[in-house]
């Protein structure tokens, strides 16, 4: 059955601390005992193999042990956080979804069935296959939300190899694909998920000093948040024994920062999307943007400047938009990487790239540059049409405290001339107190 791996894990690990929740710690005995109550209740609300869940919750005792339970039903899930918002009814029409669990903030389970008419070939090859499914959300660059969907069980395998167990913090949210990740990652062996009571920076720390994490799973937005905040200062982060960090391009003047603030944490930088999964990756060290991608069945390759991949646990297609796969196989990213050797620094997007005058320019590298400089909170940098060199670069910035802009306008145009080539100098600076991060942590797109 799909996670009796998971199953004999839980039982090996039947006293061990499975999860925290609401400053509760639960246990994998208790775990176990609330997959079979979800068996029972399944059954109970004629709940059968391939039909399309929408499970909506965080990481919380009652909805792990359901999502397991569904799992092992053999049902198409479709993880939804309470965040989606207005999104919500969106992607349960688009998923086709036939009944809803909610997680309460009190950790019951509502059931509401839906009037859908399902129909779609990836459905039916899944069904036929008896596999469980996943469907997750992917916005690109319009926000249009594409339906990514998963075999489930090509998903699990690579969870089934075993590693050392940690305490890890469940910053990724539970409809995200490195949030999934981080689940099964843990789970898979034994593990302790510790939820925070929200992601700002001193109530993910205070969990870290409480429930004695050794992992954090983040965005470079996050990491920069706590650099911001100084909130290091006020809690005991010595259990702290590794970050990784993905979703968006990493500053390199964020990561210098934070290595030398905390020359005993090692930084790990990941790769996945909703589509690929979160890949198997090695950061050349942890003060390096470098990164060796591959390895187990993964393979990569550039074509034109663009990463493209190659793995077992590719999606199997979009519910709603048209199939990205190459002819031979292969899923285009769209991250312009370049390569030194087994290692690949990731630049950022290829459709943010900004062309001045026939020369690129990565926002990435310039958003880095200005992160170096005093009062910045957060940069965004973006191009904008120009007749005479077709674009310019332009920066939108938050300031941590008031000051005045035109000072601060100065003060980076002035660093970014002495750090980048001058193309890729911002002409157009504005600001705005908005913030500039999703509810992600990760950066939102200038439309």
């Amino acid at each position: 059955m799909a996670i009796d791996f998971l199953i004999k894990t839980f039982q090996d690990s039947n006293h061990n601390d499975a999860i925290v929740w609401k400053d509760k710690v639960y246990s994998y005995s208790f775990l176990l005992g609330r997959i079979l109550h979800y068996q029972k209740f399944l059954d109970d609300n004629h709940i059968s193999p391939g039909t399309i869940t929408i499970l909506e919750g965080e990481f919380s005792p009652n909805s792990v042990a359901l999502f397991l339970a569904l799992i092992q039903r053999k049902c198409i899930l479709v993880p939804i956080t309470p965040e989606a918002g207005a999104q919500k009814l969106e992607w349960i029409n688009i998923a086709q979804g036939e009944v809803s669990f909610v997680i309460n903030e009190d950790d019951q389970v509502e059931i509401t069935r839906h009037r859908q008419q399902v129909s779609h070939e990836l459905f039916d090859k899944l069904r036929k296959w008896q596999h469980p499914g996943l469907i997750l959300f992917s916005s690109g660059t319009t926000g249009k939300s594409k339906a990514v969907v998963h075999d489930f069980i090509a998903l699990l395998d690579r969870f089934k190899k075993p590693r050392k167990p940690s305490r890890t913090i469940a910053f990724l949210l539970f409809d995200h694909m490195g949030g999934i990740d981080t689940l099964f990652h843990i789970i898979s062996n034994g593990g302790c998920i510790i939820t925070c009571k929200d992601r700002s920076p001193d109530a993910v720390l205070q969990a870290i000093e409480k429930f004695k994490a050794e992992l954090l799973p983040t965005s470079p937005t996050f990491l920069n948040l706590i650099l911001l905040s100084e909130s290091y200062k006020r809690y005991d982060l010595g259990s702290l024994k590794a970050v990784t960090y993905g979703t968006e391009p990493m500053p390199e003047s964020t990561l210098s920062r934070f290595n030398k603030i905390f020359p005993h944490i090692k930084m790990l930088q990941t790769y996945g999307m909703s589509e690929i999964g979160v890949l198997k990756s090695k950061s050349k060290d942890s003060g390096s943007l470098w990164v060796k991608i591959g390895g187990n069945g993964i393979e990569t390759r550039v074509v034109d400047g663009i990463l493209q991949v190659k793995t077992a646990s590719t999606f199997l297609g979009y519910l709603n938009a048209p199939d990205p796969i190459t002819e031979d196989g292969w899923f285009v990213t769209g991250d312009s990487v370049i390569v030194d050797g087994p290692y690949m620094k990731i630049l950022g997007r290829k459709s943010d790239i900004i062309s001045v005058g026939g020369e690129k320019v990565f926002p990435a590298e310039v958003e880095s540059v200005i992160q170096e400089i005093d009062n910045v909170a957060e940069s965004t940098v973006y191009g904008e049409k120009n007749p005479v060199l077709g674009n310019i670069v332009c920066a939108r910035i938050r300031l941590w405290k008031e000051e005045d802009q035109k000072a601060v306008a100065r003060r980076i145009k002035k660093y970014c001339g002495e750090k980048l080539q001058n193309f890729k100098v911002p002409m157009k600076i504005t600001f705005n107190q908005e913030i500039q991060h999703s509810s992600r942590f990760k950066k939102k797109p200038v439309l």
